[in-house]
Formats: structure tokens, C-alpha cells, sequence
């Protein structure tokens, strides 16, 4: 069967803020869709007419679909009917659920631009959480974990920083510890009473894929357990027993990505019991 090819286009994300929101936004919806790959190009905290202008100046030249999170009605204006003056479609990509949302609520909505990221409690408390993630990253900060509200313990190469990372971001103040063959873990780990420890483990061929790709990009050629096959899978049947012995919750991330893996973590957290994740299948 002869493969279709990709179908290029050029994706305009104009924001009166970081454009985070958007940018994730466009490319969940982009993902839905085979074969097709956007050229994006974001144009972030468009606060003046000038801003806009210069907008529709990139847009006029690349020719595409145009989405928008502009709050402030003339700027909206001016961008949509830019948009129109172009033949390019321009979709405000909040309104429809906003505006659902606020129908349920019977609340007026904000005309405050950036809203979302309002130096607030929450902010401070993501900054701390990002802080404590890599100040505890790869079993640093000694014995002090007991400030953490998760502990992620697993095999060199399970994604254990961009996980606590990603949960840092979430508000979560993450650590992790790894196992190294022939080292027990921090006896601090086996304390804890306020910190939620969760294991990772990955199917064992998979984790020696993942371990010679790095020796490659680190151009390191010597023979050495790290890649053994043999030693892989007594490091993943060692770590399978130590979280059994401790009746750890375990997450296998074999086939999830940092954003699942974290998502997982949160729902243990949340629900507050142990149990098996299993990988999607």
C-alpha cells in the first residue's frame, strides 16, 4: 500500500499572553489528524495594534490557519477582520467552551488579560515545587524527602526527572531516587510517612533500546553492565521486588509518555491507594 504523504501547513497562534495555552492546544488537535504536520508560527503577548500589525504582516506572507486567545475586544476585532481582509480562517479557540461554561455558571467572564497566570499562591507554589524537583533530582538532597508529596524510585532511564519535572509544573514537590545496582537506597525512604512513593519499572527490552540509544548519542563505545542484557533484567526484577516488599504503588512506563506517567502519579496521589499502573496498550 503506498504511503500517503505528510500535508504541510503553516498554523498562526496569536496570544496576548504566553501562548502556552494555545500552543498545547493546537497541537492536541493537530495530533488527531494522520499524515498532517503544522508549521507553527506563535506570536505571544500581543498587547498594542503595532503588535497585531506585524501579526498580520507574518500571516499575510505564509498563508494559513489563524487561532487566537485575544481577550481584549478591539484587538479581536482588528485580528479577525485582518483574517477576513486575508480569506484565512480565524478561530477564537476558547470561546466555545467559555462561553458553555459561563451559560452553567451564571458568571460574567474576565476581560483580564493572562488571567491564568496571575502571580498568585498557586504560582509561588509551582516555583517552590520546580525548585524542590531539582534540588531532589537523581537522589540529591540527601535525606530530606520528607518535604516531598512524591517520591518516584526506579532503574537508571525511567523518565524519572521529566516526570517530577512535569508534576513540579502541576504544583508538586516530586523527588526521585534511582536504583543502582549494588547500592541499597536512602534508609530515608523506607520512613516516610507524609510522601507518597511510587515505583517505575519498564519492560527490560525496551529500557536496553532506550540505554544504548544514550551511549550512542554520548558516543561511549565501552562494554559495561549499563547495556547488558542479562543485568537489565535482574535491575527491573530487583526493583519489581523492592516495591512489592514496601507495597509501593508501581507505574509501568514502558509505553506512556512523561505527560501519562504524570497524570498517573496524580491519580495515586489523588485516590490515595496503592495499585499497578499498567502501560497503555
Amino acid at each position: 500500500m503506498t504511503q500517503r504523504l505528510a500535508t504541510y501547513f503553516h498554523i498562526h497562534l496569536v496570544s496576548d499572553s504566553t501562548g502556552e495555552t494555545l500552543n498545547a492546544l493546537a497541537r492536541a488537535v493537530c495530533a488527531r489528524f494522520e499524515n498532517v504536520l503544522p508549521i507553527e508560527h506563535i506570536y505571544a503577548l500581543v498587547r498594542s495594534q503595532r503588535q497585531l500589525e506585524r501579526a498580520l504582516a507574518d500571516i499575510e506572507t505564509a498563508p494559513g490557519v489563524v487561532i487566537h486567545t485575544i481577550v481584549d475586544e478591539k484587538l479581536r476585532t482588528s485580528l479577525e477582520e485582518g483574517c477576513r481582509t486575508l480569506d484565512m480562517p480565524c478561530f477564537p479557540a476558547l470561546d466555545p467552551l467559555v462561553s458553555s461554561l459561563s451559560r452553567y455558571l451564571g458568571a460574567n467572564i474576565t476581560s483580564r488579560v493572562g488571567a491564568q497566570h496571575a502571580l498568585d499562591t498557586d504560582y509561588f507554589n509551582r516555583m517552590d515545587a520546580l525548585n524542590y524537583a531539582i534540588g531532589h533530582d537523581d537522589g540529591q538532597g540527601g535525606q530530606d524527602l520528607e518535604q516531598a508529596d512524591v517520591v518516584l524510585v526506579g532503574v537508571s532511564r525511567t523518565s524519572k526527572t521529566p516526570t517530577c519535572i512535569y508534576l513540579a509544573h502541576r504544583g508538586v514537590r516530586a523527588a526521585n531516587v534511582p536504583l543502582v545496582p549494588h547500592r541499597p537506597p536512602p534508609e530515608a525512604l523506607f520512613n516516610l510517612k507524609r510522601a507518597l512513593v511510587v515505583g517505575l519499572i519498564v519492560n527490560p527490552d525496551r529500557l536496553l533500546q532506550i540505554r544504548k540509544n544514550r551511549l550512542l548519542n554520548l558516543k561511549e563505545i565501552r562494554e559495561s553492565t549499563y547495556t547488558d542484557p542479562e543485568a537489565v533484567r535482574q535491575e527491573i526484577i530487583a526493583a519489581r521486588r523492592l516495591f512489592e516488599r514496601n507495597d509501593w504503588p508501581v507505574i509501568d512506563v514502558t509505553r506512556r509518555s512523561v505527560e501519562e506517567t504524570a497524570a498517573a502519579v496524580l491519580n495515586i496521589l489523588h485516590e490515595g491507594h496503592g495499585l499497578v499502573v499498567e502501560g497503555p496498550r
